[in-house]
């Protein structure tokens, strides 16, 4: 990374070639085929898809990533900065998604992202990115390295964030919950909120979240989402949309959050722009087609706030 650049969001994991197959009736049984007349080939991942999100409404924006040429290209088209840990002759990832209008799931081919974490951490060691916040999407496996990366980019001034995804191994692994601790956000679903506190129902996860980490995002899907921050919860509720298909809605909705929270935005603008992206980015097959390049005029989508539990 350069500090050469002045950047609002630097978005470091995973990429992936998505091979999406949506407009299915349900999920395949085992040894069942189905077939579809709808499919897309895309570019896709969380680090990907977050920071195309937050670049089409202005932010200025680098992946740090390993991906192939075309992925590359894509994401310059969107005025994204690409710094490629991909070397020559090296596979890149790709993720097989099977879609409905509710539901999804996945086959994936992790390729030279079995490297990336070494090569990002190597990356944030050599030097700090001059940017406003750094945002983390990939499942670590080296959980006590990150955390003097981590406390390097508080000490220089970057708030940080991560959304691990489904990885139902982190809990219970050495050094998980100081790494939850020293971030400044972390995002998850429902059954991850759960999953990573080891909670049987969502309100136990959310009082068992109060002593893991500083703020947490829990996206809720078309139910809209709510976040843990500053002793309070504040709650946005989603526009409803015609869904075309759900693959990477919730890392357009953490592109949303932090193109706002970037600029200084409240939380509860945060969250409101969150749940726009998130919601809109499920009318077209894939994360990236459907993203809204600026808030429209006018819009607001109505939020509570209470007081968190005790």
């Amino acid at each position: 990374m350069t500090r050469a650049l002045s950047l609002d969001l630097v978005s470091v994991g995973e990429a992936f070639e998505d091979l999406v197959f949506h407009g299915l009736p349900r999920l395949p049984r085992p040894g069942e085929e189905l077939r579809t007349r709808q499919f897309t080939r895309t570019m896709g991942g969380g680090t990907v898809i977050t920071a195309v999100a937050a670049a089409r409404l202005g932010a200025r924006v680098q992946v740090v990533s390993a991906m192939s040429d075309q992925a590359v290209r894509r994401l310059r088209t969107e005025g994204v900065r690409v710094q490629n840990l991909k070397r020559a002759g090296e596979a890149h990832a790709v993720s097989v998604a099977l879609s409905t209008r509710h539901d999804r799931a996945f086959a994936t081919f992790d390729g030279v992202n079995d490297e990336l974490e070494a090569r990002v951490l190597a990356e944030l060691r050599r030097r700090i990115p001059r940017a406003t916040h750094v945002h983390m999407a990939l499942g670590p496996r080296d959980l006590p390295a990150w955390l003097p990366v981590l406390t390097r980019l508080r000490a220089g001034g970057v708030t940080t964030s991560w959304d691990f995804g489904w990885h139902d191994e982190l809990p219970g692994q050495r050094g998980f919950e100081p790494l939850l601790g020293a971030l400044d956000w972390v995002f998850v679903n429902e059954r991850e909120a759960r999953l990573y506190t080891g909670a049987p129902t969502l309100a136990q996860a959310v009082r068992r979240w109060q002593t893991l980490a500083r703020n947490v995002v829990v996206k809720q899907g078309a139910r809209g989402a709510f976040a843990l921050s500053a002793g309070a919860i504040v709650r946005a509720a989603a526009p409803k949309v015609k869904v075309v298909d759900t693959t990477g809605a919730g890392d357009a909705f953490n592109g949303g959050f932090l193109a706002a929270l970037v600029r200084g935005r409240p939380v509860a603008a945060c969250l409101r722009a969150g749940v726009r992206v998130g919601s809109f980015s499920t009318r077209a097959a894939g994360g990236l087609d459907a993203l809204p390049r600026r808030p429209e005029p006018g819009h607001r989508r109505p939020e509570t706030r209470d007081r968190r539990p005790s």
